[in-house]
């Protein structure tokens, strides 16, 4: 079965299982590795990319939800949100081992799209589906807010 969606703007074509998660049709088929497998069960949240703009476990939602939609990985992120982010990662030193960060980058690209100076509260609670291993969550949030600062 042909499954037609958008993947950063271009169209593509998955010729196979309608119920392959999105997660294995970026990475095995469609060559996007940015997005990675975590805990396979849409916990940790380093799957994370956008459906329709909203953010979600790609681990865990087969590719036939995305059929005739638009999916966004962290390098089809608009400039100015991608630039804002990654910068503002960067300033912070976000990274340790960089394994959750994209997943982290996108749920914040996700926040910052509905909520344009969000509170530590609403960081905390738009990011808490995304675990970071080593912790670096003070830093994350520091982050965002940078990230809002640019993007005003």
């Amino acid at each position: 079965m042909a499954i037609s969606f958008t993947l950063n703007g271009k169209a593509v074509n998955f010729e196979g299982d309608p119920e392959t998660p999105i997660l294995w049709v970026l990475r095995d088929h469609l060559d996007v590795t940015s997005p990675k497998y975590g805990c396979g069960a849409g916990l940790c949240g380093a799957c994370t990319v956008h459906l329709e703009g909203a953010a979600i476990r790609s681990c865990s939602i087969p590719i036939s939800a995305a059929a005739g939609k638009a999916v966004t990985s962290l390098e089809g992120l608009a400039e100015k949100m991608g630039k804002a982010i990654q910068d503002a990662w960067i300033e912070f030193d976000v990274p340790q081992c960089g394994y959750c960060q994209t997943g982290q980058m996108m749920s914040a690209a996700d926040l910052l799209a509905k909520k344009k100076q969000p509170s530590s509260d609403e960081i905390k609670n738009a990011m808490s589906g995304n675990i970071c291993r080593c912790g670096t969550y003070s830093r994350i949030e520091k982050a965002v807010k940078r990230a809002a600062d640019k993007l005003a």
